[in-house]
């Protein structure tokens, strides 16, 4: 399971887009989002891991993102609802300079197991989705490789669900615009193979 976040936005570091619909990507994320097509259509080299699907968020910055990756595939993009970032209720579209000086932004980044977005999900919540989601493609695709792009918590949040770390300190994990974070589900269970990965992606095709 290859897990890329979306690319560059004009709000990136900024705002907590959230679900908001219309937020493109950027000519950056542009870019960055055609080298990520070049990385992961080059798994399919020399016997490879070639994917055979590439799901992604229906946000319009996951499907720009995804669009690039499924062309040099020879594939279509499938929208999967539930790759979809953290609802992040009350809080959304608000900057995240005005965020940090709430009293509850400390409960976010050190004890996010026992906090709820006012009006939205709570992060357990978003852990427990992406982890169903991604067991559910594992299972539609057993044995082969599948792309899936999503949005940066969500994808933090399967990595320590898969690494079996405890989700407080998944806001330790960075996960870059357009990074590649690789999965291995097997019947022992899930190996995390790279996380942020935004250079070659040779080494898996050897693994």
């Amino acid at each position: 399971m290859l897990l890329v976040r979306h690319g560059r936005t004009p709000t990136t570091g900024q705002m907590l887009p959230g679900r908001t619909p219309g937020l493109h990507l950027s000519e950056e994320g542009r870019a960055q989002a055609e080298a990520a097509a070049d990385r992961i259509a080059a798994l399919g080299g020399d016997g490879g891991h070639a994917p055979v699907a590439v799901y992604a968020s229906p946000l319009e910055r996951t499907f720009e993102t995804a669009r690039p990756i499924a062309r040099r595939l020879g594939l279509r993009v499938r929208s999967d609802r539930d790759l979809i970032e953290c609802d992040f209720g009350e809080w959304t579209g608000s900057e995240l300079k005005v965020l940090a000086k709430k009293p509850e932004w400390a409960q976010v980044q050190r004890w996010p197991s026992g906090f709820r977005f006012p009006g939205g999900e709570s992060f357990l919540e978003m852990q427990a989705r992406i982890s169903g989601t991604l067991a559910r493609l594992v299972a539609l695709h057993r044995g082969e490789t599948v792309v899936a792009v999503s949005h940066a918590d969500p994808i933090k949040a399967a990595i320590s669900a898969a690494a079996g770390t405890h989700l407080d300190l998944f806001q330790r994990l960075v996960v870059s615009p357009c990074s590649v974070t690789a999965l291995a589900y097997t019947d022992a269970g899930p190996h995390v193979l790279c996380v942020n990965s935004t250079a070659t992606l040779a080494e898996l095709a050897l693994s």
